[in-house]
């Protein structure tokens, strides 16, 4: 789909490209056998939700998010299998790298999807749409995907064009044309507007967008607070001067995981919290950041959800010290009602040091003061992890571990799952031998499934 005056003579031009049903594409083009079937993937055991769907999955009403029970019982006949991560980053770098080619201005949000500013390149390449049709056709060629593509002057407007414009379209949003295009469309396309604020908003008597547009600032600042009710009066009407980032600065690192049963066993969630704060500070050390917080996040049965969290004497990425500190966190906290999800995050990230911050005579769970030289504990823990860490890149992430992690079947470095649900119905605790661990690919109906609400995405 191709908005009025094509060519016009453009200010920014910033296209958001967006890979479509990502997961369930990329699935469908490993496996020509797939074709033309509906397609899931997602968390396969008793709470799984879905990740993706493919077109023909969704007629079913079938939809990411969806408690993946729900998605068997729209559509016995899908085939459901657990996600693929290193296939699916194998094609994100594969189009990201084609979408460099255009311009150094590619923001990446996620393993589908970034905003580029390809204005530098109206010169070289032609104009925003003819850039974006290039873009289609090499994705599809070379990566056997398929993209959307929205263009507008501003990154909220290419996000919007790009969803309207699925599956497999092209929209823009050509300059003069932006208030006809945002005003009528419902509130909950503007970004961050998610089922809360909607209803705040309907309670105003805001419905489309242009409505919200209308309203006086202030009245919009009361009902939403000063940062949010004015962001969104801004965006409503279009006001969005953020510019396209090559590098975003990461915020947190972290890992949470969804029970297949309620956890209520306080020894029990601290096994899995070893297991989770090793696997955070092996990606803080691989991404040379330390964390100055770690925050604990524990979801019960009824989905009432807590958060915690402890700002540490020192920034670290000591695989003991994340762990101290989340087991910390979960002794203040009642676990009897039973716990549905747990997670460990680093926050307040910045960049590794040369010298290591810590105590010369710091504990194992205690982080050490900033500015210190490592004193010999700090040395041995460093050494420790260190060596790990190069096991594990040899051997595989189970080659290796703290006896914490010890299992009957071997070391416990990761459950079968994701960040949609156990990946099994079962979901075993069992270790993995060096080549990792193994991957459920169930077809076909089976099993129950809940699903942990959703809170609002922005890009």
């Amino acid at each position: 789909m191709i908005g009025p005056d094509d060519h016009a003579a453009p200010g920014r031009v910033v296209l958001h490209v967006d890979l479509d049903a990502f997961y369930a594409s990329v699935e469908v083009r490993d496996d020509a056998a797939l074709r033309g079937r509906p397609v899931v993937v997602g968390g396969l055991g008793p709470r799984g939700v879905v990740a993706a769907a493919s077109y023909e999955a969704r007629r079913f009403g079938i939809r990411s998010a969806m408690p993946m029970a729900r998605a068997r019982r729209a559509c016995p006949d899908a085939v459901f299998l657990a996600p693929r991560f290193a296939a699916y980053e194998e094609a994100s770098r594969a189009v990201m790298a084609i979408l460099h080619d255009v311009t150094p201005l590619v923001e990446p949000l996620s393993l589908d999807e970034a905003f580029l500013d390809v204005t530098g390149s109206l010169r070289r390449l032609g104009p925003g749409p003819e850039i974006a049709r290039s873009l289609r056709a090499r994705i599809r060629e070379e990566t056997g995907l398929v993209a959307s593509v929205g263009i507008a002057g501003t990154k909220m407007l290419a996000k919007i064009a790009s969803d309207l414009s699925k599956p497999d379209g092209l929209l823009v949003v050509a300059p003069g044309t932006e208030d006809a295009f945002l005003r009528p469309l419902p509130i909950r396309r503007l970004w961050g507007v998610g089922p809360a604020t909607q209803r705040r908003l309907a309670a105003l008597g805001v419905s489309t967008v242009g409505d919200l547009a209308d309203l006086p600032v202030d009245a919009v600042i009361r009902s939403l607070g000063p940062s949010v009710g004015r962001h969104l009066h801004d965006l409503a009407n279009n006001v969005d001067d953020r510019p396209v980032v090559p590098e975003r600065e990461v915020k947190s690192i972290g890992h949470e995981e969804t029970f297949p049963t309620d956890v209520d066993r306080r020894d029990e969630l601290e096994r899995h919290l070893a297991r989770m704060g090793d696997r955070v500070a092996a990606r803080l050390r691989a991404a040379g950041v330390v964390a100055r917080t770690v925050q604990l996040k524990l979801r019960y049965g009824d989905f009432r959800t807590l958060t915690r969290s402890t700002t540490l004497p020192g920034a670290t990425d000591r695989t003991a010290d994340v762990t101290g500190a989340a087991r910390r966190l979960l002794a203040g906290l009642d676990v009897e009602p039973g716990v549905r999800l747990l997670g460990v995050s680093g926050q307040n990230l910045a960049r590794r040091p040369a010298v290591q911050e810590e105590l010369p005579f710091g504990t194992a769970d205690r982080p050490a003061a900033v500015g210190r030289r490592p004193g010999r504990r700090g040395r041995d823990t460093r050494r420790l992890d260190g060596a790990v860490d190069a096991v594990r890149s040899r051997f595989g992430d189970a080659a290796v571990g703290s006896a914490a992690l010890l299992a009957p079947g071997g070391l416990v470095v990761d459950r079968r799952g994701s960040l949609w649900g156990p990946a099994s119905e079962q979901d075993p605790e069992v270790g993995a031998g060096p080549t990792g661990p193994t991957r459920s690919r169930r077809r076909g109906a089976g099993g129950a499934g809940g699903q942990d609400p959703e809170e609002d995405r922005e890009p």
